[in-house]
């Protein structure tokens, strides 16, 4: 039989070409510096070629040592579905389970489904990460991540999606704007405005400027925030208006300030939120589970009263 590597040396691998520091790498695996060189240069032997440029001050890999590196990534993935193929036999919701969740979202929906989760799933550890859908979805791949919570649409590459909810815009302006005038705003009354959104990188900037339809006419984008309270109190001093989701809305965002909210109107005024998990994961029926709980635990913010938005403001 052929020699192969263990998937201990190719963790040790990973961590190097991650670090490029043979005392951080060790330090990430939680083993002695030699124990983690050894390990590596047992490969290298069993390849027959180097993996890895060693001098006096640094660390670089070779090619053939960042291709390893990436093989060995889906390799390790794989091997932990495995473990999670064998979990979810015994009980699909018990154990730890990693969710992502993007900021958009997370303050305002994780207070309501937290505890419904719990009580549905009471074996199950849940631990939660905030971050940038790009960032969220790359740690998805990777295998840190069991799932994400995030809105839709967006690029999902080799991932399966559920809707969980749809989560309508609402125009946000100070009393008396002349978008208050009618009872909803039509995404052309959006286009002589001075639009205030968050900062490239938020999935939220890109599905408020489709819903608008000014994909291709941004320069009505006046301020570029780094959060919905950011911008909430923009709108508050006068520089202009934007666009909120009903979740936040829900949520009490606008408390104790003076503004006004219209619904958008449209056939594309809301974004989808959405549950996202790898193709190939081993916790599909986990992820089943949990998004149809949360489809439900949301389901009544998504039919409540549209007027039920403004009680909060």
């Amino acid at each position: 039989m052929k020699p192969t590597p263990t998937l201990r040396q190719l963790r040790y691998l990973i961590a190097v070409v991650d670090r490029c520091h043979f005392g951080h790498a060790a330090e990430d695996c939680l083993v002695s510096q030699s124990t983690l060189s050894a390990a590596i240069q047992e490969l290298e032997d069993l390849l027959g070629a180097p993996l890895l440029e060693r001098t006096r001050r640094s660390v670089v890999p070779t090619a053939l040592g960042r291709e390893i590196a990436q093989r060995a990534r889906s390799l390790l993935r794989q091997a932990e579905d495995l473990v999670d193929v064998a979990q979810a036999a015994r009980d699909p919701v018990a154990g730890p389970f990693h969710l992502g969740v993007i900021p958009t979202i997370g303050p305002f929906m994780l207070p309501g489904v937290m505890p419904v989760l719990r009580q549905a799933f009471p074996n199950l550890k849940l631990y939660l990460r905030e971050d940038q859908t790009a960032r969220l979805l790359d740690q998805l791949q990777a295998g840190t991540l069991d799932a994400v919570v995030m809105a839709l649409p967006y690029p999902l590459d080799d991932a399966e999606a559920m809707e969980i909810a749809r989560d309508p815009f609402w125009v946000v302006c100070p009393p008396g704007h002349q978008l208050c005038a009618n009872g909803s705003v039509r995404p052309s009354d959006m286009a002589l405005e001075d639009l205030l959104l968050l900062e490239d990188g938020h999935c939220l900037r890109d599905h408020a400027l489709a819903a608008c339809e000014l994909e291709g006419a941004r320069r009505n984008v006046a301020f570029q925030g780094t959060s919905l309270h950011t911008l909430t109190q923009m709108v508050a001093n006068g520089l202009g208006v934007t666009l909120l989701p009903q979740m936040a809305l829900d949520a009490g965002i606008l408390r104790g300030l003076d503004l006004s909210t219209v619904p958008l109107a449209g056939d594309a005024a809301f974004r989808q939120i959405g549950l996202v998990w790898r193709r190939g994961a081993g916790r599909k029926e986990t992820c089943r589970r949990v998004g149809a709980v949360l489809r439900d635990a949301m389901a009544p913010a998504a039919e409540r009263d549209p007027a039920a938005a403004r009680r909060d403001v």
